[in-house]
């Protein structure tokens, strides 16, 4: 972390020790780890069962809790980077928004929130991260920037994360795969933050990372708990936020941070357009998703989350090239994806086909 933008300078006198940033994320993840370690415990009150559905891999039930674990620790993050950061008013929007969403996901792991005060609440935490600060999207490609007018400008900017936080949730149905796109995913925005010389973006996206980590200690197969919804849509909606604040911040286009999360974007909008084609109640819980469906097929939930994990690196490691990338290469960049992707879900239908397995 080599300089600090104006804006972001520690309080008090002097520098920030080189050593506070890394000393702060190690904190997250000792305290997500404990905590989440501690919620698998049955005295513990945060120690709520998922119990398996139609939707689900797994076949008993396991604790679902582990979201509150990494938003806890997240918290403590947060005091600790208030000690030497002045927060940007963007940031303060982003944990208040997070807070609230992340309360009513945890009411709903305990005990169930209706359908539509969740898309409710879920709303107003994007109202919040855009009210915030957030606004400005622009419709950004290779080589093409188009700023887009007000009205427009809120209804993308809703919608984009209203989809992010759902997608969150649709993808977290398998043993450290949400949790390792986490990791694996704000990592990669914490570099872009250190190749762009913003420490306080960078140390931010490392916080969350860390506290992804500590949770994936447990979650990875076989999982001892879940993230539940609490995790899930908060992840979501950070996703979200700090994708919208990066490239506010000019770290990056908007299309290189989807490029890092694709493996959750690609996956998740390709089922939906699948089950809306097909006549499909998209809204009812189904294993249509591409991971359940090679688990389905017979690969293991270990095998298919490291393919995964190596999806997710891939796609990491092009979206930090892309800025020392032209134009034309950029495109190159998106094309190859496109492509991967594609041959990823005709591999996954063949696979099926040579099992006898078939999407539900």
């Amino acid at each position: 972390m080599r300089r600090l933008l104006q804006g972001d300078r520690p309080r008090g006198i002097g520098t920030v020790s080189a050593l506070y940033p890394w000393l702060t994320i190690a904190a997250v993840f000792g305290v997500s780890a404990w905590l989440t370690r501690r919620f698998t415990e049955p005295t513990s009150f945060f120690h709520v069962l998922d119990h398996p559905n139609e939707r689900s891999l797994h076949q008993v039930p396991v604790p679902r809790t582990g979201g509150a674990a990494m938003l806890l620790a997240l918290a403590v993050g947060a005091l600790l980077v208030s000690v030497n950061f002045a927060w940007p008013p963007q940031l303060t929007w982003i944990a208040v928004a997070v807070g609230g969403l992340g309360l009513v996901s945890f009411i709903e792991d305990r005990q169930g929130v209706k359908r539509r005060y969740r898309l409710l609440v879920q709303a107003v935490a994007a109202g919040l991260v855009l009210a915030g600060g957030l606004l400005g999207t622009r419709l950004e490609l290779p080589g093409m920037s188009v700023p887009l007018p007000l009205a427009l400008d809120w209804a993308v900017s809703l919608l984009f994360i209203l989809w992010m936080i759902n997608l969150y949730n649709f993808m977290d149905g398998m043993d450290g795969f949400a949790g390792g796109m986490a990791l694996i995913g704000f990592a990669t925005l914490a570099l872009f933050g250190w190749q762009g010389d913003d420490p306080l973006f960078a140390l931010v996206s490392g916080l969350i990372a860390a506290a992804a980590a500590g949770f994936l200690i447990w979650n990875f197969p076989p999982a001892r708990i879940f993230m539940g919804d609490t995790g899930s849509a908060s992840l979501g909606l950070l996703v979200a936020a700090l994708s919208l604040w990066g490239s506010q911040r000019g770290l990056f286009p908007i299309w290189a941070a989807l490029l890092v999360f694709s493996p959750f974007l690609a996956d998740a909008t390709l089922t939906l357009m699948r089950r809306l084609l097909q006549g499909e109640r998209i809204w009812e819980a189904h294993r249509g998703h591409h991971y359940q469906r090679l688990v389905q097929a017979g690969w293991s939930h270990r095998k298919t989350v490291l393919w995964g994990y190596a999806l997710m690196l891939a796609c990491g490691y092009g979206a930090l090239r892309s800025p020392q990338m032209n134009v034309r290469e950029q495109w190159y960049l998106l094309g190859a994806w496109a492509i991967i992707y594609a041959l990823i879900a005709f591999r996954t239908g063949l696979l099926e086909r040579q099992t006898g397995a078939a999407p539900s």
